[in-house]
Order: C-alpha cells, then sequence, then structure tokens
C-alpha cells in the first residue's frame, strides 16, 4: 500500500509540474523517479529484518494461524478441539538457559588457554597487569586518605626521585637499592611539596578570583613588606620622619582651644576615644538622611522634636524634619516617623561623608528599662538645594455670582496675593472646578473666577497649594565630657515640647474646629415660585398655577340635625345595646366551638386515613406475595415440560 501511495503522488506531481524542453538534460536525475523510490522502498524491506520472527520464533506464526482456524461458526458458537498451546509450551526450549550447539573438551590445553585470562590466575599482558598496575599507583599516589571513612592508606616507599624517575627505574632494573636515609629525604621533599601545592590550592579556592582591591591590597603589603625591610635596621626617631607614627607606637598629643572642664573633671574610668576629620567634615550644613523607626522603640518620633545623633565622630543633638518622597519628586512633610517603613529626614549639622551609618536616641540622660535606639539609617545627600513642603488649603466665599463667573473673597489678602496665583485650578465642596481669572480692586483680596457651572452663595471655595518649610538651623554636640566625675550621664540638652508641657502642668489646647463632632445639617426653606400675573393670564388653563385648596366634603355631624332623646327612649337605647352586646358574644363563643370542632374533626379523619393506608398496603403485601408464588409454579411446570421434551 505505502509502493503504491507513493506511485500515486509521484504521478500526481509529474502530472502537475511540466518542465520545459530545455531543462530536461540538467534534470536527468528527476527520470523515473516511481521505478526508483519503488526499488528503494523494497530493498528496505527485504534488509530490515522482522523483530517479530527473531524475538518469537515460529511460535507466534503457530499461534497466529490456529487463531484463525478458531473461528466462531455462525457468530455463535465455538467449534471445540483439543488444547494443543499446552502441549507446544511443554515441549518448547527454556529460553532461559544457553543453548549449547557443540560441546568443548575442556581437558584439552588449546580450550583452557582460551578462557585462562579471564580469571585473576591467568597471565596478564604486560600493561594490562593488575599487580603492575597496583605498583604504579602506589608510586604515582603514595600515602592517601579516604576522605569519606578517614581510614590513611599507606603506600610503599619509592626508590624513584622528583626529578630523575627514569635513572631510578634504570637503577632499579640494575638491582641498585637505595639507602633508608634517601628514602627518608625524598619522601619529605615529596611532602613538602604536597603540601605546598595543597596550601596554593587552598589559598586559591578560598579567596577565589581576585578582585581589583585584593590587587591593590597585595600591593600595599608588598610595599609595606619592603618598608619594613629597608628600615629595620634604623632608630624609631629617623623611621618615624619617614614612615610617621606605627600603629602599636605611644604618641603624646596636645589639643589646643579645648575647655578647661576637660581636664578638671577628666574621668580615668571613663574611656575617651581619639579621632580625625576630613578637610570637609569641619563645616556645619543641610545633611539628608534616610531614616526608620526602631522596630522595638515604643514611641513615635514627630518632627521638631529635638534628638540626638550618632554620627560618625560626633554626637550632637539637632532638630529633624520628616519627609516623604511623592511619586512625582515632591519631599512632602510628615508630622510623624512611619511605623514600619522608610522615610526621609533633613537637618542642620556637620557634613559627613555619603553612605555613613547612623543611629539616633531620645536622651543619653538616665537609665531606662526600655529600648533606647528611637531610629537607624544612612547619610544620603548633602545639598541645600532641597525643599520640604507642607500641604495648605486655602477657602473662599462667593459674594456676586453671574452665571458662571463669580466674585470670590476670603482666600487672600492682597491683590498682590492675587496675582501671584492667577490660573490657578481651585474647586467648590461640591466638586464645580474653576479657575482664578484676575484681582478685584475692592474689596481687598477678591478676585474674579469662572466655573464649569453656576454656583451658589452657600458654596465654599477652596484651593490646594504647597508651602515650603523652613529647616531650623539647630546644632547642639553633647558636651557630657565636660561634667563633673558621676555626672557624665546627666546631659540633658534641649528638651520635647510634651516634656515641658508635662513639667509645667500646661493643657494642650484643642481646636475646636479639629474635635469630632455629630454632623448636623440644616434644612433648606426654599422659597414659593412666584408667577408673574400678566404670564398667568397668558397661560392656558391647564398650565395656570391652581393654589387654592380644596374645600372638604361636610361631614354627616355637620349636615346632620343634632337629636335630643327622652328618657324613656334612653332605656330603649341601653337595652338594645345591651342585647346586641349579647348577641355578639354568643356569636364569637359559637365561632370558637366551630373551630374546634374542626379541629377536631381533622384530627380523627387524617387518623382514620392511615390506618386505611396501612390496611391497603398489608393487602398489596398478600396480593404480591400471592402472584409471586404462582409465577414461580409456573416457570417450574414450564420447566419440567422443556426437559421431558428433550428426553
Amino acid at each position: 500500500d505505502d509502493v503504491e501511495n507513493l506511485l500515486k503522488e509521484e504521478e500526481e506531481y509529474g502530472e502537475d509540474n511540466d518542465f520545459s524542453v530545455d531543462t530536461a538534460g540538467a534534470l536527468k536525475w528527476k527520470e523515473d523517479l516511481t521505478q526508483k523510490a519503488a526499488e528503494a522502498f523494497l530493498r528496505q524491506q527485504q534488509s530490515a529484518p522482522n523483530l517479530r520472527k527473531l524475538v518469537y520464533g515460529t511460535v507466534a506464526e503457530d499461534a497466529d494461524e490456529e487463531d484463525d482456524a478458531d473461528e466462531e461458526l455462525g457468530g455463535l458458537f465455538h467449534v471445540s478441539r483439543p488444547d494443543k498451546e499446552s502441549k507446544q509450551k511443554a515441549n518448547a526450549l527454556d529460553c532461559s538457559k544457553f543453548p549449547v550447539e557443540t560441546p568443548q573438551d575442556w581437558d584439552l590445553d588449546e580450550v583452557m588457554n582460551s578462557i585462562q585470562d579471564c580469571f585473576v590466575t591467568g597471565k596478564w599482558e604486560a600493561d594490562k597487569d593488575a599487580a603492575k598496575l597496583l605498583e604504579e599507583d602506589e608510586e604515582l599516589y603514595g600515602d592517601f586518605e579516604d576522605l569519606e571513612t578517614g581510614v590513611v592508606h599507606k603506600g610503599k616507599p619509592a626508590a624513584e626521585g622528583d626529578e630523575d624517575g627514569s635513572e631510578g627505574e634504570e637503577e632499579d632494573k640494575e638491582g641498585k637499592e637505595p639507602k633508608a636515609g634517601e628514602e627518608e629525604e625524598e619522601k619529605k621533599k615529596r611532602m613538602d611539596k604536597k603540601r605546598k601545592l595543597k596550601e596554593m590550592f587552598d589559598a586559591e579556592y578560598d579567596e577565589g578570583d581576585a578582585t581589583y582591591f585584593d590587587d591593590l591590597k597585595g600591593e600595599m603589603q608588598k610595599q609595606a613588606q619592603l618598608n619594613r625591610a629597608e628600615f629595620e635596621d634604623q632608630d624609631d626617631e629617623s623611621r618615624v620622619q619617614y614612615e610617621g607614627f606605627r600603629p602599636g607606637m605611644y604618641v603624646r598629643i596636645e589639643i589646643e582651644n579645648i575647655p578647661c572642664e576637660f581636664v578638671l573633671n577628666f574621668d580615668p574610668h571613663y574611656p575617651i576615644i581619639l579621632g580625625g576629620l576630613g578637610n570637609s567634615e569641619g563645616n556645619v550644613g543641610y545633611v539628608q538622611l534616610r531614616l526608620k523607626k526602631h522596630r522595638w522603640y515604643k514611641k513615635i518620633l514627630k518632627t521638631r522634636d529635638p534628638i540626638i545623633f550618632s554620627l560618625g565622630w560626633r554626637r550632637f543633638q539637632t532638630i529633624p524634619m520628616y519627609y516623604i518622597e511623592d511619586h512625582n519628586g515632591r519631599h512632602r512633610l510628615l508630622k510623624y516617623s512611619p511605623q514600619h517603613m522608610h522615610c526621609g529626614a533633613t537637618f542642620w549639622g556637620p557634613i559627613t561623608p555619603q553612605g555613613t551609618g547612623f543611629l539616633a536616641i531620645q536622651s543619653v540622660s538616665g537609665t531606662t528599662p526600655d529600648f533606647r535606639i528611637a531610629a537607624t539609617g544612612v547619610v544620603l545627600d548633602l545639598d541645600k538645594s532641597i525643599t520640604v513642603v507642607k500641604k495648605l488649603k486655602l477657602t473662599g466665599f462667593p459674594f456676586k455670582i453671574y452665571k458662571n463667573t463669580s466674585f470670590i473673597k476670603g482666600m487672600f489678602n492682597s491683590p498682590l496675593e492675587v496675582a501671584k496665583f492667577e490660573g490657578a485650578a481651585i474647586r467648590t465642596v461640591s466638586g464645580i472646578r474653576g479657575q482664578i481669572k484676575k484681582a478685584l480692586r475692592k474689596p481687598e483680596g477678591a478676585f474674579r473666577a469662572t466655573f464649569e457651572d453656576k454656583l451658589l452663595m452657600s458654596d465654599i471655595v477652596f484651593m490646594r497649594t504647597w508651602y515650603p518649610v523652613s529647616i531650623p538651623a539647630f546644632y547642639n554636640p553633647v558636651t557630657s565630657l565636660l561634667k563633673p566625675v558621676g555626672e557624665k550621664d546627666t546631659w540633658t540638652g534641649m528638651k520635647t515640647t510634651g516634656q515641658l508641657r508635662h513639667e509645667r502642668g500646661i493643657r494642650l489646647k484643642q481646636n475646636k474646629d479639629s474635635l469630632y463632632k455629630p454632623i448636623v445639617r440644616e434644612k433648606k426653606h426654599f422659597n414659593k415660585l412666584h408667577i408673574p400675573k400678566a404670564l398667568q393670564k397668558a397661560l392656558p388653563f391647564k398650565n395656570k398655577p391652581k393654589n387654592h385648596e380644596k374645600k372638604a366634603k361636610p361631614t354627616k355631624d355637620q349636615w346632620r340635625p343634632a337629636v335630643i332623646r327622652e328618657p324613656h327612649e334612653k332605656k330603649i337605647s341601653a337595652l338594645l345595646t345591651a342585647l346586641g352586646t349579647v348577641h355578639s358574644y354568643k356569636i364569637k363563643k359559637a365561632k370558637l366551638n366551630h373551630r374546634q370542632h374542626l379541629k377536631d374533626y381533622l384530627k380523627r379523619k387524617h387518623k382514620e386515613e392511615e390506618e386505611k393506608f396501612k390496611r391497603q398496603k398489608e393487602a398489596k403485601k398478600k396480593l404480591f406475595r400471592i402472584m409471586g408464588q404462582k409465577e414461580k409454579k409456573k416457570q417450574k411446570s414450564s420447566l419440567k415440560g422443556s426437559g421431558e421434551r428433550e428426553k
């Protein structure tokens, strides 16, 4: 079938593609492609082995023949034949055993020599001998330690040198054995060589690829070794002139312009560390930080509260301003530091290199059981051009309204302020947007503005602005070393407003507008619609206002005359009322009795229906039981009749 498909495809291809006569000579290889493809396919089929025949042999073919013979007769019954498969399987060869076609006589020397190399006692070639290979391994590696088990394997002492291995072999062949002392020396040389190699490997493995810093460090170490070797024989005075003061030397330093309290109140038990500052670190300016409140510090940090920084070689108190940078690059002032995220901070203090870490504490006086480190961070930049801004909302009220144009007052104090904000966007509380146009002459600070829609006199107009905040220039170094002995932990510095208010008992004045109160809205009273009389006359009757109230219909009491009864009529009326009351009571009681009788009747009827359902169920069971017995008898009788007929 595959060959026929290939021939058909080739014929279709030949019919669809008619090549020109000019290319007939160049495309001779395309002639008789159909015949060539058929021959190649047949050749491949003949050359390919039949895997099924190779694996299963002729048994599979016999089984196929038996399966073909074991066909159904009429699609219903099978021909009963004896089972031949079991006999064939019993008489078949055991495939697990290797078939021995020609037995060999193992007493012959030729047969024994053919498998002699398969055993350990056989004779091997010189380059494949196991004993010789083991000796070469020992000579090559010597002693070694198994890193997994920790067992130390010792090799035999070799007679070869590190460099003259060939000469050693010649000496062994000649039969000259080396002395014990020479062997020990050679062994020591090999061990030293291995140790040096291992040290080099460990150094390379630990250090990895050398970086520029490593190269620079190595050059500095080499230079230090050269300097040490050069000035090793000279005295300390001459070495100090060239090298300077080396680490470990005792020096005497004189410090100028230091307060006398530092010497008078010197405490030898209180350690003092002396450090040096760079050329630019002596100046004072604006420093920007990235700060985060410490998670173990309980309180929250407030802007404009003095705080003590430990930055570089200095400890000082300053007033930081916390801010956060918005997506548009604006530095928005924060009243408090965030609880679990970083924020920016700016303060007036000593110039410190970028990347310097710091920590901040609220106070250094006294001891508290709580955690003292308030914040940590790093120095970002030294730039005064940063502007920290805070939100400012200006409000005003319309006093004249002309369609979409309105005159606003109360937002500014002078025409100069209005001129500064010309073109600014404003809006009302209800959401109507507008724009500031121009200042008015009177009143002071009023201006003209246009809006999207007409305003009402009750609308409030506001404008959102950003106001730059000035950073306080406060820098107070911590002078705890000038305090007397035993009082160095009592330095306080500037106090926060909260501490001062607490010490002096001053309560915070609350702004009434900042308190949360229930919102009470006034009801709006709309004036009645006034339509001029001339317009009312021109309108049709159905559109004219009907403001007249409809007169209510008079009740029966209003048009019915009053009836005054006599004493005899009053008695009759009272008797009729009493009789009506008795009659209504009887009717009510009869209704209650009727309802109770109805409930009892329904209960009794429901009970009767349940009993009736049970009786019907029992009768159906008996009926179905009898019908089932009859059907069984019929089946038995029919089976007996069919059996007698077959006999």
